[in-house]
């Protein structure tokens, strides 16, 4: 799934995570993309972001909401950007199944222009301070 432009991955990421979507996800990516994500886990290429959100999903992020916030995109020329999008999270969950409340979290992705549109080449969703 590409993006028409940089500015259309945070509506398609907050579409896909409440799909709960991790191929769709992954489809972001490059096909050799790599992604950091809130846990802390690592991946690399589509099928290892796949694997990585799904366990996700079906963890800490089982009842997880997002609400997008504030964008920036900055070009890096014709054919590159990056982007800064912040989320606020809700119904995180413990491993004990208990409410962990909500966070601030900010997508930190660089993309490439490709034939079939923009994807995410490196991204790290982390919390945000």
């Amino acid at each position: 799934m590409s993006l028409a432009a940089p500015a259309d991955l945070a509506r398609a990421f907050a579409a896909v995570w409440a799909a709960r979507d991790a191929e769709a996800l992954a489809a972001l990516f490059a096909e050799d993309g790599d992604f950091i994500s809130l846990t802390g886990g690592a991946a690399e290429g589509r099928a290892a972001i796949a694997e990585l959100v799904a366990s996700e999903f079906a963890g800490a992020f089982a009842r997880a909401r997002l609400v997008t916030g504030r964008i920036r995109v900055r070009p890096l020329g014709p054919h590159a950007a990056v982007v800064l999008q912040r989320f606020v999270l809700s119904g995180l969950v413990h491993a004990d199944g208990t409410d962990a409340g909500r966070i601030g979290a900010v997508l930190a992705a660089t993309l490439a222009a490709t034939p079939q549109g923009w994807l995410v080449v490196a991204a790290q969703f982390v919390p945000e301070a």
